[in-house]
């Protein structure tokens, strides 16, 4: 069986299945990877749509042994039944505004996924695909070890589930218009 490390873009995924891998000598199945080498990727404005009923069919065939799987697309393409666990990192939608400066994405890329951390879609989508395997880690602040500390032990069974309520935060910051344009 397999684990997936799933969560917003920013959110640290790749970092820490980098040092997972090493830890539990598993190979990494990257869905982004996967998806732009079958050049599912369709470019529109400022997003790249990606066909998920075909990349469904091409990860359901990749993973045939234990592995680690990496990727924000994990709810919408993984059948829970060649899983074990589901771990979502989350973020600060603060500290992820500086960090979609960094790799240059426009305004609305940024309120876009700052307001899906904030409203947990990820989290939410990975519970109705996967159920009581889903685990949430808030990772801000955060070193990677610390991290690497949390995940190991929800894999080892040791930890479970983390509340993360963003929008309590922003709504009690009066910040709501920064994040959602209505």
């Amino acid at each position: 069986m397999s684990i997936v490390i799933t969560g917003n873009p920013g959110v640290g995924k790749h970092s820490i299945v980098k040092e997972i891998s090493k830890q539990l000598k598993l190979p990494i199945i990257d869905i982004n990877s996967i998806a732009k080498d079958a050049e599912l990727f369709e470019e529109n404005d400022d997003t790249n749509d990606v066909d998920v009923s075909k990349l469904k069919k091409i990860i359901k065939e990749k993973i045939s042994s234990p592995s680690l799987i990496v990727g924000h697309l994990a709810p919408y393409v993984i059948s829970s039944d060649k899983i074990n666990k589901v771990i979502v990192l989350r973020r600060n939608p603060y500290d992820l505004i500086s960090v979609y400066k960094k790799r240059e994405y426009s305004d609305e890329k940024t309120r876009d996924n700052a307001g899906s951390e904030i409203l947990g879609v990820i989290a939410h989508d990975s519970i109705n695909q996967f159920g009581v395997k889903v685990s949430q880690v808030d990772v801000t602040g955060k070193s990677i070890s610390e991290v690497l500390k949390k995940v190991l032990s929800i894999i080892n069974g040791k930890n479970s589930n983390e509340e993360v309520d963003w929008l309590d935060l922003v709504s009690k910051r009066n910040d709501l218009k920064k994040f959602f344009a209505y």
